[in-house]
């Protein structure tokens, strides 16, 4: 039996009113909220981060790591790479970037399913439109990472039923190498050339599936840029209203390449045994997919539900969104910009840049962030073991905020962190209220983009509150 090992999705922080855009412009907009990749996230990061979550709910590691993205970090260096990195996954299992269009990401997914090995298929976006335009308000920013496996390989959560595809050549949203915004034509046009596809994909995937209509699919998800063809898709494969999976737009905002696996990591997370999931995605043709709960869907908690996350969002300002998308130019730091990072430096200290693993003297378990090979607790010089500090929560012991510090979103705030079990670190905190920072807050290590210098991405990892609900949270005084 072959299918889903474990699943998670990523959901950032930041929130944009959708109402704020028509407050600012006096049109556009809409109604719910878009979740938003905060200044130091990119999909790199939102990668790392739900692949971090769908592994830390198995104890099973991937031989191939595959990242899809249409707004990759990198063109011809791996991004998949950083994301190897920083899971600390071993130099054996393989790391690739694929995609570029929005289908690869339900592609990559299906062509795991069917193949083999144990796979970490990661979908990430970030997705910008022209303000007041239905994709600014419809988009959103997110993550979702599927662990697909044998059952040789531990438990299936959902095994892969079947699925099949329609490919058209259509221009229907496009973006050349370089351009900063998608473009469109006419949406009724994509609703007449998806609608029959998605029709004839769906009765294919079930008839490979042994499903007799749509009545034997318990939950079903449905997805694509074209929202009327959506709804095309939706009457053209007959689908019951109540199997319908909550496709999180007025939550989240459409997700792209990463959405697919972000609505089936939702279903997953409220499947009972024995239900039938089917995802259809909308993209150039079809993609479909069928799968069905297996008893050990019973026992899956997940490290950091989506409707957790959902429901911790901060509010962000529109003004603020326009800065950190480059949409308005503000008022730069009054500061020199930082220097290139190095490329042999970084390359040297791996473990710690990405993985953030310290040390642990074994003789007196003391902890030294960053690693050392001399104990600062007796001296003994080469006696350390590896200490990962990913997961581990920790304390805020002292902190400042700097309103002078080059800061892409000032003000900055650093804090020294005492982590649990050993090992203090300042650290640049995220996601948070200047005003809200004290002494004694409760944090967990994030991995983010301190900032881009000639054109390369200083990666690192800082802290973030540690909150109920949120991804990576889990209750004081635990490692993570």
């Amino acid at each position: 039996m072959r299918g889903v090992i474990s699943a998670a999705g990523y959901v950032p922080y930041q929130r944009l009113d959708r109402s704020a855009i028509a407050d600012f412009f006096g049109t556009g907009g809409g109604t719910g909220t878009r979740a938003v990749a905060s200044y130091d996230e990119d999909t790199t990061t939102m990668g790392q981060a739900a692949a971090d979550l769908a592994l830390r709910s198995s104890d099973i590691e991937p031989e191939a790591l595959w990242f899809v993205t249409s707004a990759p970090a990198y063109l011809e260096k791996t991004n998949a790479a950083a994301i190897h990195a920083a899971l600390r996954l071993d130099a054996a299992v393989e790391a690739l970037d694929l995609g570029g269009a929005v289908r690869s990401g339900i592609g990559a997914l299906r062509a795991a399913l069917g193949g083999k090995g144990r796979t970490l298929v990661v979908a990430a976006d970030t997705r910008d439109g022209l303000p007041t335009g239905a994709d600014e308000a419809s988009a959103g920013d997110g993550a979702a990472a599927v662990l697909v496996g044998d059952d040789s390989d531990g438990p299936v959560l959902a095994e892969y039923l079947g699925g099949a595809s329609r490919t058209l050549e259509v221009t229907e949203r496009w973006r050349i190498p370089g351009g900063a915004r998608s473009r469109t034509w006419e949406e009724r046009f994509g609703a007449h050339v998806l609608g029959p596809a998605a029709a004839e994909a769906w009765q294919a995937a079930l008839a490979g599936s042994g499903i007799d209509g749509a009545a034997g699919i318990d939950r079903l998800a449905v997805t694509g840029l074209n929202s009327r063809a959506v709804a095309t898709a939706l009457k053209a494969i007959g689908a019951n209203a109540g199997s319908l999976v909550d496709p999180l737009i007025n939550t989240v905002g459409n997700t792209a390449t990463a959405h697919p696996a972000l609505l089936l990591c939702s279903a997953l997370e409220h499947a009972a045994p024995g239900e039938t999931i089917a995802v259809v995605a909308l993209a150039d043709g079809v993609e479909a997919i069928i799968l069905r709960a297996t008893e050990a869907i019973a026992d899956h908690r997940p490290a950091a539900p989506i409707a957790g996350q959902i429901a911790q969002g901060g509010s962000l300002s529109y003004g603020r969104f326009l800065a950190w998308r480059n949409m308005v130019t503000v008022e730069p730091p009054n500061r020199p910009a930082p220097a290139r990072p190095s490329s042999s430096a970084a390359n040297r200290r791996t473990d710690w840049k990405y993985g953030f693993t310290g040390s642990r003297d074994r003789s007196s378990e003391m902890v030294h962030l960053p690693p050392a090979r001399v104990s600062q607790r007796g001296g003994a010089a080469d006696e350390m073991d590896p200490a990962p500090m990913a997961h581990t929560s920790g304390t805020v012991a002292s902190f400042t905020v700097d309103r002078l510090a080059y800061s892409p979103s000032p003000p900055t705030v650093f804090a020294v962190v005492d982590f649990d079990g050993g090992g203090r670190v300042p650290l640049e905190l995220t996601d948070v209220d200047a005003d809200e920072v004290h002494v004694g807050m409760r944090v967990v290590p994030t991995f983010r983009r301190l900032y881009t210098a000639d054109d390369i991405h200083n990666y690192f990892w800082k802290a973030r509150p540690l909150r109920d609900g949120a991804s990576g949270s889990a209750p004081p005084g635990d490692s993570l």
